[in-house]
């Protein structure tokens, strides 16, 4: 039970902490613009992603409820989509685009998130693997959605307030190398709990 909310926590922290349109905006907007004029497009992030988490979560309990030996396989897919994020995350360049350098609303944050198919794919993976058994219980299930929620506020505000900081040191290829491999190796290992294999 221990070593299965270690991977879960794994795969939480590494996807909400690592490059995406949310933490890359949120980088650029905190480095031009400051922590304090980025907040609202932040609370736009976080709404967005608490409804499409929660969307996420009823569409799994419906898709488990109907066919409940598809949780098995759920899970070798939901391995396989971390170790994609693994690969992927070990080519990470940290590039921060100059298109997402202008103010955002919160309307931007929120209709981001909506359009967001990491966001889907990490939501659907979440509630049909890790958090399948609470998928049917309202009061763990909300409760669980406000945490993954805050833990997102969390990751947009780290990227923002240490925006300019992040964008200086890694530039240098040692750097994002080792934060590559080390992020890398964590959702792997995530990936072989999440299948059985540790």
């Amino acid at each position: 039970m221990l070593t299965e909310f270690a991977a879960a926590l794994g795969f939480i922290l590494v996807t909400t902490f690592t490059p995406g349109p949310n933490n890359i905006s949120s980088a650029a907007m905190g480095s031009l613009y400051g922590y304090r004029r980025t907040l609202n497009y932040m609370f736009g992030i976080t709404l967005g992603f608490w409804i499409v988490l929660f969307v996420c979560a009823l569409a799994s309990a419906t898709v488990l409820r109907l066919i409940p030996g598809v949780e098995g396989v759920l899970r070798y897919i939901g391995t396989a989509y971390i170790l994609y994020l693994a690969y992927s995350i070990l080519k990470a360049s940290y590039t921060f685009d100059s298109e997402t350098s202008k103010p955002l609303a919160f309307v931007n944050g929120f209709l981001l998130q909506l359009f967001n198919p990491k966001l889907m794919v990490y939501g659907v993976t979440l509630f049909t693997t890790f958090f399948a058994s609470i998928t049917d219980q309202p009061v763990p299930l909300f409760v669980t959605v406000c945490l993954l929620s805050l833990t997102a506020f969390c990751a947009v505000t780290v990227w923002a307030s240490f925006g300019t900081m992040i964008k200086r040191y890694l530039r240098y290829p040692r750097a994002r190398l080792i934060l590559n491999i080390g992020l890398s190796l964590l959702l792997v290992y995530t990936a072989l709990k999440l299948a059985g294999l540790l």
